[in-house]
């Protein structure tokens, strides 16, 4: 029998409340109360997220995050900072045990990370996971001497023609794993680099100019093929089926329980939305 995923859209979220729903869903999933769940969200207002052992004072102006209105939290995935603004972010979340779902966190990442090939070969893009065993494979997509980056380069890149479209991190909690990632619709690289810390403004434009040549969106791309825009409805239906493709499930459409958002309620008061988490190192 086919096995069945809930599947949440929660729509445009504070960033505390994102993070903390995914810790949420990833506690209940864990403690098998909750069945393996994806689910898409946005971010309200936009948002710049780090990675969990990034030094948010060395590597981000914040005071500029905050002159420009964008919101600002620490993820509990590793990684770099990314700027959620036109994109489809997406988390997915089963139990650490779950059938098929390899036990290394490289291969997990490659099996959960399909639905996204899939979902972009949906929106008229040949995307392909490329492995990064060496290093310099690692080379052609890494973004040096950057804070900026969808995700290091280290496991898997998923690439269309050559540039990186989508970054990705994942953690293991709470008997559960964790992952999420950017979908990118349209990106400012302009503004993502303002945000960041640099030691000249050369080295700003230096390396904003080489994140552009490497990293891509989904309308940028399909601009290039003379094909129209997508917006996040249409995002969210191509990746949704990608990954019930990819993962042989069926996908339940479900909010979160009541007991989630209770706990999402607590992460994002007490935990996301203190300067404690989000400027510990």
């Amino acid at each position: 029998m086919m096995r069945k995923w809930r599947y949440v859209r929660s729509g445009a979220c504070s960033p505390a409340y994102n993070m903390a729903a995914d810790e949420a869903i990833m506690m209940a999933v864990g403690a098998g109360e909750a069945p393996a769940t994806l689910r898409f969200f946005g971010w309200s207002p936009a948002t710049l997220s780090i990675g969990y052992f990034q030094k948010a004072a060395d590597e981000v102006r914040l005071d500029e995050v905050k002159a420009r209105g964008i919101g600002f939290v620490r993820r509990p995935t590793g990684g770099r900072a990314v700027l959620h603004d036109a994109e489809l972010t997406y988390s997915i979340v089963v139990p650490e045990r779950y059938p098929g779902l390899p036990t290394s966190v490289t291969e997990s990442y490659r099996v959960l990370s399909e639905g996204l090939v899939h979902g972009f070969r949906a929106l008229s893009l040949d995307a392909s996971m490329v492995s990064l065993a060496s290093e310099e494979e690692k080379a052609k997509y890494a973004t040096a001497g950057s804070a900026a980056c969808f995700d290091s380069p280290s496991w898997y890149e998923l690439v269309v023609d050559g540039r990186k479209v989508a970054g990705s991190a994942q953690v293991r909690q709470h008997g559960a794993v964790l992952q999420h990632g950017s979908i990118l619709l349209d990106i400012d690289v302009g503004l993502l680099f303002e945000l960041l810390q640099f030691r000249s403004e050369r080295l700003r434009e230096r390396l904003a100019a080489d994140f552009a040549g490497k990293a891509a969106a989904i309308n940028g791309l399909r601009a290039a093929r003379g094909l129209p825009p997508v917006g996040v409805p249409e995002a969210e239906e191509a990746f949704a089926s990608g990954w019930a493709q990819a993962l042989d499930v069926e996908l339940a459409p479900a909010d979160l329980t009541a007991a989630e958002e209770a706990a999402a309620a607590r992460l994002a008061a007490g935990k996301y939305g203190s300067d404690e988490w989000n400027l510990r190192r």
